[in-house]
C-alpha cells in the first residue's frame, strides 16, 4: 500500500525547520506537499493552515505537520476544521501520544521552543505512530460537535 502525501505548512516562524522537516521526510521515502511559505517573510498563518487542513479533509494528503513560533496559532487555527485533530508536541512523547492516543491528524511544531533534529524526530515519530484505537476511540467519536 502506497504511504499517503504528507501535508507541511508553517508560517516566516516555521520557516527554517520545516525546508529541514520537509527535506528529511523526503530522504525518507516519504512524499510531501507543501502549502508554504516559501521564505522568512512575515506571513498570516491561516493563509497556510487552511488549505492544508482542507487538504486532509478531502483526503487528498494523509497527515500533516504545521510549524510556527510556539505552535498555539496553526493548531487553533487548524483544530476549527472538523475532520481534523491538530496536537502540539514539544516532547517526543507527547507526539507519539498524540497518535497513539487521539488520533491527531496534523503535528503542530513550536520552533521557537525546540531543536531542528528534535523537530525532525517528532515529525518521524507522529507519521510512523498508529492509533491505539479500544477505549481511545470511544473519546475520540466524542471530540466532533457539528
Amino acid at each position: 500500500m502506497k504511504t499517503p502525501e504528507i501535508a507541511i505548512g508553517c508560517d516566516h516562524a516555521g520557516f527554517e525547520y520545516k525546508e529541514l522537516v520537509k527535506e528529511y521526510l523526503t530522504s525518507e521515502g516519504f512524499s510531501v506537499k507543501d502549502f508554504g511559505t516559501n521564505s522568512a517573510a512575515s506571513v498570516d498563518y491561516p493563509d497556510f493552515v487552511h488549505p492544508l487542513a482542507e487538504s486532509i479533509e478531502k483526503g487528498e494528503t494523509g497527515l500533516g505537520i504545521l510549524i510556527c513560533g510556539s505552535a498555539n496559532g496553526v493548531a487553533i487555527t487548524a483544530n476549527k476544521h472538523q475532520k481534523i485533530r491538530a496536537a502540539i508536541a514539544w516532547q517526543l512523547e507527547l507526539a507519539s501520544l498524540a497518535r497513539q492516543h487521539n488520533d491527531a491528524n496534523v503535528l503542530c511544531l513550536p520552533a521557537r521552543f525546540i531543536s531542528a533534529e528534535d523537530a525532525k524526530k517528532f515529525a518521524m515519530t507522529f507519521i510512523s505512530t498508529d492509533f491505539e484505537g479500544g477505549r481511545h476511540q470511544n473519546r475520540v467519536d466524542k471530540i466532533a460537535r457539528c
